[in-house]
């Protein structure tokens, strides 16, 4: 990720979260994706009515999608409101796919959707990551070290 894609994601007003994934998770390659979306969803994003628990991606004929996420309809919709949890498609490079293809073929390893934001000019974008999942142990040394980092900023705010 470079600097211009940070600014990016700092400055976007709409910042959709999967907080279980950094502790389920070791992050091996991130990628941003653009997402496939109609009317009404793309209201409801930039409302910030979405959610990413329990979303996962897979890759169907070629093309990656992604299951499970959570947009609520949109309150000023009428019927042409949109389901709330459809698969939707992510727009990626097809030599971006094939690398995650072959790459979720190995054992352990998994695509996994991080952050929904909205882009410069208003487009849905998703990161998503190439995971591999953490064992009990690795659970327990990321909850240590989460303690450790509180500690230490405790003891910084009292010694200013």
């Amino acid at each position: 990720m470079n600097k211009e894609e940070e600014l990016i994601r700092k400055k976007s007003p709409v910042n959709i979260k999967n907080k279980k994934a950094g502790f389920e998770y070791f992050f091996i390659e991130t990628y941003m994706a653009g997402i496939v979306l109609t009317g009404t969803e793309i209201k409801s994003i930039r409302l910030g009515k979405a959610s990413l628990v329990d979303t996962y991606c897979t890759i169907i004929n070629g093309e990656l999608w992604v299951k499970g996420m959570n947009v609520s309809p949109y309150f000023y919709g009428s019927y042409n409101n949109h389901e709330m949890k459809r698969d939707r498609k992510l727009l990626l490079t097809r030599c971006e796919i094939q690398k995650l293809a072959s790459a979720t073929k190995q054992t352990g390893y998994t695509i996994v959707p991080l952050l929904v934001f909205i882009d410069e000019k208003g487009r849905a974008k998703m990161d998503i990551a190439l995971c591999k999942g953490k064992k009990e142990f690795d659970k327990r040394q990321t909850l240590k070290e989460k303690e450790d980092r509180r500690e230490m900023d405790r003891a910084m705010k009292k010694y200013k």
